[in-house]
């Protein structure tokens, strides 16, 4: 076999970024399940977090709220984007982008965490910016 009949095997209709972007989706469900804790334990004053953290808008129990509702909007985005939805795709770019900024914000409350979740945000965001393209996808 040459390797355009091997190619055409494995991708069987798929674009070459399929598995990327799947990938990516399964990133933004994982940091969303992640944020939907987070959010919560921040809402409940979990001892988790430190305690006399500054925060330079709001309190740990605002920043809760915020991390909690991008999360539940980044498992959302996530069906979208694995249903195949261009528009969800960017409305999970959108979030990703978000809440990257949001996790910056919320790094007094705890540092690595918080840097741990960016770094994922930032792959995730790569994932679905360069491979989510409908020619990549669906070809």
């Amino acid at each position: 076999m040459t390797s355009a009949t091997m190619r055409q095997a494995k991708g069987a209709g798929r674009g070459e970024g399929y598995w990327m972007v799947v990938f990516a989706a399964s990133l933004l469900g994982v940091v969303g399940s992640l944020n939907v804790i987070e959010g919560i334990a921040a809402i409940a004053r979990s001892h988790v977090f430190i305690g006399n953290a500054r925060y330079v808008i709001g309190d740990l129990r605002a920043w809760g709220w915020v991390v909690l509702i991008l999360g539940v909007l980044q498992l959302a985005a996530m069906l979208g984007v694995l249903a195949g939805n261009q528009i969800a795709r960017w409305f999970g770019v959108a979030v990703i982008g978000v809440n990257a900024i949001a996790q910056m914000f919320f790094l007094p409350g705890y540092p690595l965490w918080s840097l741990m979740i960016f770094a994922v945000d930032v792959v995730a965001l790569w994932g679905l910016c360069a491979y989510g393209s409908r020619e990549n996808v669906t070809a």
